[in-house]
């Protein structure tokens, strides 16, 4: 039986030139776990959007052919019906989360329909999404994945057949990460469901999903079993999708002559225990990165700060925190959801104010010091870019804070700023309306538009695809030349071990580690402690070589080749 079928499906966004979905037929059969990937903008949440009905009755426009969930019309079917055939958890989950507690809210769509027994249904949501315990709590007492698992605990409730997750994992840490897919995997396996996810983590997508569907240009290229799709490898890199890093060395190695012509590429770490093995070289010990030893820039001095709360005692932060930037620092914030990051930054940056001990910028208190007078000094750039908008073109938005203070030369540093982030072309564009990487550049250009000695950046690679996740990359690269000091958040270890030169890693409201990519990855107790985890490829040479330390595709090469028949049986 087929969960969802559609026959020539083609849709047109009001005013577009071109339709967004280009005369698709497919089916998806009931009980599948399916990942559906594509570049940005290929039409994976437009054609998610019709299986619920939202596309075309909510959102307007020209659409073709038929789209039946669960036996039902999508386009003639009241969307009150669908929803309790065809769940749905958005990308921006928050907006989807109503009412004060977890239990009201996960059983609100069920007291929504008059149904009697909606708080049974809301428990039993609970129990099945993990949140057990939960249900008095207040919804600003979760942490984020707890809230993702809560805008799915109240798709649940209906129990719908379908649920459709659009990039489930992404923003999460990987304790949390991890947490939703096995609720995925359970509700999947125990209780039937049809899962459809829209990820671009293939790590994940081959632990977990069962099929993958790849879309591009608006039409679907194919679905596949999960480990026949994956190893397309140059199929999937042309739609910049990255596959996992063991399937893309064991292709590089293969083209290379290291990797036997008929063997199959491994997918996971597990697989990939049998497909490669050391070249029986000595891995060289790597002297560690001498700490920076520079002027201390920003210090937090017995610093503790918290946060009010409805219920129950205040939620402390930090306590007796104590830590220094120095001058010219490439400094990576991580530790898991909850864990301060953002709270250390808007500390910085003035925004929030410690209940005790003393935050300095060059050596002094910034206390009573008002926001805007601190950014020159340091600049903070928001998780979500839009947030960095507030007029009508980027070239105003980035001319904004220079002409506030009445800087002479404002508009000749927006047209550099324009020019370097490759926004020129741009200029006149509403921020709020350019692409997930073109946002991105724009909110660094604004960030440092005052030539701040800090720049500070909130989870600057999150919702991306692959390309534009380079994209910014690349651009992190170019600001090792305009701003001294950088401090990222993030939950991207790709990044993190690419890019920093010092790793700060915070738990429980501690510094619990501070060193080099070498110092933290290589230190079990942390990684454990703090559920850190770090690329695939690095997990794959732990695996197979205790002692090797590859953070990158290309350092896994220099140490391991293919496994043939021959050097196994040696």
């Amino acid at each position: 039986m087929n969960a969802i079928e559609i026959e020539h499906l083609t849709y047109s966004y009001p005013g577009a030139e071109q339709p967004t979905l280009k005369d698709i037929t497919v089916q998806i059969k009931e009980g599948d776990f399916l990942a559906i990937v594509g570049n940005n903008g290929c039409g994976k949440s437009t054609f998610c959007k019709t299986l619920n009905g939202l596309i075309p009755q909510f959102i307007s426009g020209d659409f073709d052919g038929t789209v039946l969930a669960c036996g039902l019309d999508t386009s003639s079917t009241d969307v009150g019906t669908l929803a309790k055939k065809v769940g749905y958890v958005y990308q921006d989950f928050e907006n989807q989360i109503i009412r004060p507690t977890v239990l009201d809210d996960a059983s609100y769509a069920c007291l929504n329909y008059a149904m009697t027994d909606y708080r049974e249904r809301g428990l039993r949501a609970l129990e099945q999404c993990g949140l057990n315990g939960k249900q008095d709590d207040y919804i600003w007492q979760l942490s984020g994945g707890q809230t993702h698992l809560l805008a799915l605990a109240g798709a649940v409730s209906l129990q719908p057949d379908v649920l459709i997750l659009d990039e489930p994992i992404a923003q999460l840490d990987p304790m949390h990460a991890d947490r939703i897919y096995a609720v995925l995997r359970e509700l999947n396996e125990k209780y039937k469901k049809t899962i459809i996810v829209i990820e671009h983590h293939t790590e994940y997508i081959a632990d977990f999903c069962n099929h993958v569907m790849l879309m591009k240009d608006g039409q679907v290229q194919w679905t596949l079993p999960t480990n026949e799709a994956l190893r397309h490898v140059e199929e999937l890199q042309e739609c910049n999708i990255f596959p996992p890093q063991v399937t893309i060395a064991a292709y590089r190695m293969q083209k290379a002559g290291q990797f036997p012509q008929n063997a199959v590429w491994p997918t996971t770490v597990e697989e990939g225990k049998a497909a490669f093995i050391s070249k029986q070289q000595r891995h060289e010990e790597k002297a560690p990165a001498s700490a920076n030893s520079g002027e201390t820039v920003a210090a937090f001095e017995n610093v503790s700060v918290g946060y009010r709360s409805v219920k129950g005692e205040p939620h402390v932060v930090y306590s007796d925190l104590n830590l220094e930037i120095h001058k010219g620092d490439k400094v990576a914030l991580i530790g898991s959801n909850g864990a301060g990051k953002s709270t250390l930054m808007k500390m910085l940056v003035g925004l929030l104010k410690p209940t005790a001990g003393e935050v300095r910028l060059n050596g002094s208190s910034i206390r009573d010091v008002k926001p805007e007078a601190l950014s020159r000094q340091v600049s903070l750039v928001y998780q979500n870019p839009e947030d960095m908008f507030i007029k009508d073109s980027i070239g105003a938005d980035i001319a904004y804070a220079m002409e506030v203070r009445n800087i002479t030369d404002s508009q000749k540093r927006t047209d550099e700023l324009l020019e370097r982030f490759r926004l020129t072309e741009l200029r006149d564009r509403d921020g709020r309306l350019l692409s997930g990487g073109q946002m991105r550049r724009a909110s660094l250009a604004i960030g440092i538009a005052l030539n701040p000695g800090i720049l500070m950046l909130d989870e600057p690679t999150a919702n991306l695809d692959i390309a534009t996740r380079k994209e910014i990359m690349r651009t992190l690269d170019d600001l090792k030349a305009i701003t001294e000091t950088v401090i990222i958040a993030t939950h991207d270890m790709q990044l993190v071990c690419e890019w920093a030169d010092r790793i700060i890693v915070l738990c429980g409201g501690e510094v619990v580690a501070d060193g080099n990519r070498d110092e933290i990855f290589a230190n079990q107790e942390i990684v454990e402690k703090v559920g850190i985890r770090p690329p695939e490829i690095f997990t794959m040479g732990q695996v197979l070589c205790p002692d090797a330390l590859c953070y990158t595709i290309d350092e896994f090469l220099n140490c391991f080749e293919g496994r043939s028949e021959t050097n196994a049986s040696g």
